[in-house]
């Protein structure tokens, strides 16, 4: 009898910028495997992509980094509290950039899912070089994908009454859990795992504050969102697009607006909601593998 051939996964910590920061690594049978980069979404971290490492990741190096205030990585004092580090986009893409250059990767794709987008598009404006090719799973780029739920989050600001609460009320275990079951078609395939542990991290002390300040900062990344258009237009990286069209944040519309600036992406969009992963996964592997050989 045959058995399917598992990775085996290297779960390290490595310092940058005096952060140290948790990363999963497959350790692929092929010493020169192409190098995928998986940078995870709220409320999650690199566990969510656990499964995908497990039947990827014997033949392609999967690197999942948590970042600074999720999941295993540390904690630095906000510096809205006073202390050294500023929980803002521009902040997590500046200590990925670090780590990327400390682990040494020249060229990879990357795979963007939600908080991934905005942290791995600064990435790419900042090192076009790098960038091998794009995975884009419900990571938005584009005004169309954004829900009026969404709109209405991305509108909140620090001095407005009741904005604190509303992020708060993000951070419980029935928004966490909302948002792995929501938009799926069978929710018995969604494992509580992921949502479980996503929760204890949040509840975590000291975890709160850099949430809120990193959802009070959404804003910047709408703005940002015509030079990430500019920059697929000039570079036109080979990209995998897949996308769950029920996503309560980012709706199907967000996936078919990448084909204005990706007229050769390849779209699959799929009948489920924002952690596709999590029940869609024999769907959305093979398309992954298919596509990262083109990539060396």
């Amino acid at each position: 009898m045959t058995f399917p051939v598992l990775a085996r996964t290297a779960h390290r910590h490595i310092d940058v910028n005096g952060i140290r920061v948790f990363y999963r690594e497959s350790l692929p049978d092929a010493p020169n495997a192409p190098v995928l980069l998986l940078l995870h979404g709220f409320p999650s971290a690199s566990h969510q992509f656990r499964r995908l490492i497990d039947v990827l990741g014997t033949r392609y190096r999967l690197i999942a980094p948590d970042y600074p205030g999720f999941g295993h990585s540390d904690v630095p004092e906000p510096a809205s509290t006073g202390g050294a580090f500023a929980y803002t986009f521009d902040g997590l893409a500046d200590v990925m950039e670090g780590f990327v250059q400390r682990l040494g990767l020249g060229r990879f794709a990357m795979y963007v899912f939600d908080f991934g987008a905005p942290v791995g598009f600064r990435l790419a404006l900042r090192h076009p070089e790098w960038i091998a090719g794009l995975v884009v799973q419900n990571g938005n780029a584009y005004e169309e994908g954004l829900s009026e739920g969404a709109r209405e989050f991305i509108a909140l600001r620090p001095e407005m009454e009741g904005a604190e609460k509303t992020v708060r009320d993000l951070l419980t275990l029935p928004s966490t859990r909302g948002q792995y079951e929501g938009g799926t078609s069978d929710p018995e395939l969604v494992a509580p795992d992921g949502w479980t542990l996503d929760q204890h991290f949040l509840d975590l002390p000291g975890r709160t504050r850099p949430q809120i300040d990193l959802a009070f900062d959404y804003h910047s990344n709408v703005e940002r969102y015509p030079e990430w258009q500019a920059w697929l237009r000039e570079h036109t990286p080979p990209t995998l697009i897949v996308w769950g069209r029920n996503d309560m944040f980012f709706p199907e519309p967000g996936a078919r607006a990448y084909l204005r600036d990706l007229p050769d992406a390849d779209l699959h969009v799929l009948d489920t909601g924002h952690f596709a992963l999590e029940d869609r996964l024999p769907e959305i592997a093979p398309l992954i593998a298919d596509f990262l050989p083109f990539l060396r």
